[in-house]
């Protein structure tokens, strides 16, 4: 005559399956959050256009040797209260230029980039408004808009923008 072992439970009432199938299933939920979290939020240093960037670099580094050339370079300083930015201007510049574009742009997110218009007040002296207050590491570039392309120039750099201090771009 056989025994039938009345002591062991069916797998459903076992502890130890719920258990695995628990880390299991919180494992995918984890997964389709960070998927869901990647699809809304795509990266912004990918650009689709590379192809035609990567030809435009050319036009970059002839601005930068007719930077080098000419011996542009700039000083400038942000107010911490009101966002003016003032830049002077030095270089051996055929004619000064009556507008400069300061582009601030930040190395990991397009969003918090920001572009300046600066107009010419004075001699070699430019002066534009910073509509919110920006702080931490930001590349920067200053050109002419106006003398866009082949003859145009350009400075760039790397600073840390903080309170009260004075930023010097120069040709590289």
């Amino acid at each position: 005559m056989t025994q039938h072992d009345t002591s062991a439970s069916p797998w459903y009432k076992q502890f130890w399956a719920w258990f695995i199938i628990a880390i299991l299933g919180f494992a995918v939920l984890i997964g389709l959050g960070l998927l869901m979290i990647a699809g809304l939020n795509p990266d912004s240093l990918v650009r689709d256009n590379y192809y035609s960037e990567g030809k435009a670099i050319n036009l970059y580094l002839d601005q930068d040797r007719n930077a080098s050339a000419i011996g542009v370079a700039a000083e400038f300083s942000i107010d911490d209260v009101t966002g003016d930015i003032s830049l002077q201007l030095s270089g051996e510049l055929q004619a000064l230029p009556s507008g400069l574009k300061l582009d601030l742009i930040s190395p990991t997110h397009a969003s918090r980039d920001r572009t300046v218009m600066l107009r010419q007040i004075q001699g070699t002296t430019y002066t534009g408004q910073l509509e919110n207050r920006i702080e931490g590491r930001r590349y920067v570039e200053l050109s002419d808009p106006a003398n866009a392309g082949d003859d145009g120039w350009r400075l760039t750099g790397e600073v840390h923008l903080a309170k009260g201090k004075q930023y010097q771009l120069t040709a590289k």
